[in-house]
Parts: structure tokens; sequence; C-alpha cells
């Protein structure tokens, strides 16, 4: 729960610096390079002063609106997936999960029912909330325990297409995810229906496997071939900052494990999830990958799409053929639909098999689930190429502190790494309350990354002040990218890649507020 302080309802940003104890002065002088032999810096930490008078500041500039309230049962069961079963974790026996949905700055009450026999957690990925809400063990959360309950409070600053999923091992390569849905009440007038759509590369309950057999089988056979002669702790990268091909821009090794399925809202195309409409409606696509292993590239064949979000951020918008979906991030994007029947498809990139869902307008029989649409074919839409709207963007102004992530791999066995370190044995990237943060994302290796950033949104640096605003952003294969946050949320949080296996074997870290 909330701690109220007096005066909390009268703070303004710039009185919460100075409570936090990190005004102007001080932030300059944490900025400095040279550190100038003072104390050692303070970790603030999850259940802090600092971080609840965040809190404070977050209903005082938005203001508290309803009380949403939810429940998540966490546990075993048996999922048809459209005529295959499998036996797999999900919550409340569906995949995904039930969506929540409320409205940007009201307050959302979720109570985690872990009747898992492993313990659990609960990460809000995209919601930048306060940090003891965060969902991730041993950072912001002890873990909650078998067949206990848990209950998440916090209000919801930012609309946008988000999701939730547990922070623990492999537990979200089953079927512990949903969406979250936080509306924006000046939003709608540009279209006339939505439609959530969760993609998800699935192999749990396959032939007896799981995804923790999955790694273990990867930690045993060491790093694949296609990732090699790449990486921190072996070659470094070659060919660094290459021009990327935009029909392929994610390059030849796109993944380490092979999915026997794909789904589309917990189904196979065999039984397709549908959408169902009126010619020439307006229909708002909610596109959330959560996949563990696998970009998707998405297309509604005979349609184009016309971008509109990103990670929850509007863009200008920019129409296209398709559009590439990396793991973790989210797209909207509206689509003027025809008359007919026509194939929704999320093709596993450069990978064999796809997703499968139909917009259905008007008559027409029963499509081929294996059917590729010509748009998959252009050159997909990429989270790298929009442009924040204008009224999203950072006001311009350099960094007051740079870090340098480089994204790595160590040849002696599956091990994925930042700074040369796996989580546990990294060092903290330090930052203070009031600076603007620059991370700088250098892949070292052959395959790409899409690395993503709990508690905060950040700015693609374009060198325009205009690149998007999200909070997971694709690193190329020896490519780098630059990325500015400013940092106004206290807390210890992480810093990892969404590529599931690859965060498991080490390629996360944390930024961490000092004072």
């Amino acid at each position: 729960m909330i701690e109220p302080f007096p005066g909390a309802a009268r703070l303004s940003r710039r009185n919460f610096l100075a409570l936090a104890g990190l005004g102007a002065a001080a932030t300059a002088a944490a900025c400095s390079r040279g550190g100038g032999g003072g104390p050692a810096p303070t970790a603030i930490g999850p259940d802090s002063a600092a971080v609840r008078a965040a809190e404070q500041v977050r209903r005082a500039d938005i203001g508290t609106g309803n009380t949403v309230t939810a429940s998540l049962q966490a546990r075993p069961t048996r999922i048809d997936l459209g005529g295959v079963q499998v036996d797999t974790w999900a919550y409340g026996d569906r995949v995904p999960g039930r969506e929540i949905r409320l409205r940007r700055g009201d307050l959302l009450r979720a109570e985690l029912n872990n009747d898992l026999e492993a313990e659990s957690s609960i990460h809000w990925h995209g919601v930048a909330l306060r940090n003891d809400m965060d969902g991730v063990p041993g950072l912001t959360q002890a873990a909650v325990a078998p067949h206990s309950p848990f209950t998440y409070e916090f209000l919801a600053p930012d609309a946008g297409t988000h999701w939730l999923h547990p922070h623990v091992g492999m537990q979200f390569d089953r079927g512990l995810y949903a969406p979250v849905i936080v509306e924006d009440p000046a939003e709608g007038g540009d279209y006339d229906l939505e439609a959530v759509l969760v993609l998800d590369d699935w192999l749990d309950g396959v032939a007896g496997g799981t995804p923790d057999q999955q790694l273990d089988a990867l930690r045993r056979g060491g790093m694949p071939m296609s990732g090699m002669g790449m990486g921190h702790g072996g070659m470094t990268g070659m060919g660094m900052g290459a021009p990327v091909d935009p029909a392929n821009p994610l390059g030849a090794d796109t993944g380490d494990v092979h999915y026997p399925y794909y789904l589309i809202n917990g189904t196979l195309g065999t039984d397709p999830f549908t959408v169902r409409a009126r010619p020439g409606q307006r229909v708002r696509l909610r596109i959330i990958n959560a996949g563990a292993d696998t970009a998707f590239r998405f297309a509604v064949g005979g349609h184009q799409l016309t971008v509109t979000h990103s990670d929850g951020y509007p863009v200008e918008h920019v129409t296209g053929s398709s559009l590439l979906i990396g793991m973790g991030e989210r797209f909207d994007a509206i689509v003027t639909l025809g008359d007919g029947v026509f194939p929704l498809v999320a093709s596993a990139e450069g990978k064999q098999g796809q997703g499968f869902a139909v917009v259905r307008t008007g008559a027409g029989g029963r499509l081929d689930p294996v059917i590729r649409p010509a748009e998959l074919d252009a050159p997909p839409i990429t989270g790298l190429a929009l442009r924040a709207r204008e009224d999203v963007r950072l006001d311009r102004r350099g960094p007051d502190r740079v870090h340098e992530l480089l994204l790595g791999m160590d040849m002696s066995g599956y091990r994925w790494t930042i700074n040369g370190a796996t989580y546990g044995e990294h060092t903290p990237l330090e930052i203070a309350q009031g600076q603007r943060v620059r991370l700088r994302f250098v892949n070292q290796t052959m395959m790409f990354h899409p690395m993503h950033l709990h508690g905060h949104t950040f700015q693609v640096v374009d060198g325009q002040g205009a690149g998007p605003r999200k909070d997971t952003t694709l690193v190329l294969p020896n490519q780098s990218v630059e990325v500015d946050l400013d940092a106004d949320n206290p807390g210890q949080w992480l810093v990892h890649c969404h590529n599931l296996y690859h965060g498991e074997a080490g390629m996360m870290t944390t930024l961490s507020y000092t004072k």
C-alpha cells in the first residue's frame, strides 16, 4: 500500500527532486565523471521513501481515477491449442490469461494466487510503475511462494498496449502471460473497433518437453554454431555497423529454439481466432509479441497497415504491407477492412511456421492456415524506423550520464553477457534522480537482441530528437542503438534481452538509482 507523507498532495516534480535529496546541484555533482572522492553512493531500494514519493507525484500529476481489480490464479492446467492438447501453466486455465483493461490514471489492484509448485511473480511489462510492484524477485520483491498470494497495487500512469508475465526462470515460455490495456480517454476517434492479438511461440507440453528442458539442452550443447565467431568472450564483432538489408533486417541467425507451433491468441490456425467486422470499418489492432525466442513478421492479406503506436506511445503514422515485431515489443496499427475473408498472419522470422488468424467481414469459405500473404514479402516496418509524435518527444538536451552496454556471448558455453558479465556477476549501471541518461547498446554478436528496460520509456536517438518512445528496442546484429531516458522513477530496474533464453543465460543487468 502507498504510505502518504505530509504535503504529498502539493508535490511537484521539482519539489520531488529536492525531497529525494537530488536537486539540481546534487544532480550535477552526481553527473561528473571524476567522482570527487566523496562517499560511495547508496542504492535507492524498492521500498524506500523516494519510491513512495514518486508514486505520490504520479497521483498528484495525473489524479487518481477508478480502482480496477483483477485476480490471476497461476496453476498447472491442460490447454487446447486448437486441436492440440498440452499440459502447461496458465492464469485461470486459459492462454493468454484474461485481459486486464483500465484507463490512464486508474489504480490497479491485482491479486496473484500462486497455485504452482514453484515460486512466481508478475512483471507489468511496459508500465512505468512504482519499483516495489515491478515483479523481479531478488531485485524489487521477494518471490511469491508456492500456494501463496500477493497483491500488486499501483497507478497506471501511461496509456498503451502492454502485457504481464512472470519474471522467474522460464515461466513465460509456458502459458503465463496476458494483455494489459491502458486506455487513453482522448483516443478512439480514428477507428471503429479494436482487436488485441497476442503472438507466441509454443513448445511447452509438446512431446513431454518444457522450456526448462530446452534451456538445459542449450547449456549442455554450448553456443549454437550459427552464433559463433562473435561476442564478448569470443572473437569481437566483425563488420560492426555494416549496412542492414531492409528485406531481412535480423540477418541469418534469428533464434536458438525450434518451436513446433506458433499461436495467435492461444490458438493454432486449425481453429483460428477470428476478428469479425463490417466492410469499411477501421480496426485498431493491438499486437503483442509474447514469444520467447521468435520475432514475427505480421501482415493482413489484401490490406495495408498504418502503424500508430509503438510500445504504447504514439508515432507519426507510417503505412506499409508488413511489420516486424521483436519479443516484448507491441505495436498498434489501424486497418481499413475490405469485404470478405482475409488471413491475418504472424510469420516466424527466419524460421519455419506461422501464427494464423482470420478477419471476416463478409461471405467466404475457410482459409488454408498455411497461406502466405504477398504482403509478407515487402520489407517490413520496424520500430527503429518510426518517429515519435511531436507531443511525446523528450525535450532536446544532451545526456548527463552515458552507459555503454556491450552485448556479447561466451564461447565456453551457452552464456550471454552484458559488458562481459552475466546477471549476478554484473556491475550495476548507476544513475541519479533527475538525470538525462543515455544507454548505448552495442551488439557484438550475430544475433539480434530485443533490449527491454523496466520502469521507464526511452527515446531512440536518431540525431533529430524524433526517434520513437519505447521500452523495448531491437538491436540488430553488429549494430548499435542509443536511447535516452529521464531518470524520474527511482529504484532498482532490470535491463535485459527479451529473448528469454538469452536473458536466463545471463544477458541482464540493472539500472541502479543512487543517492
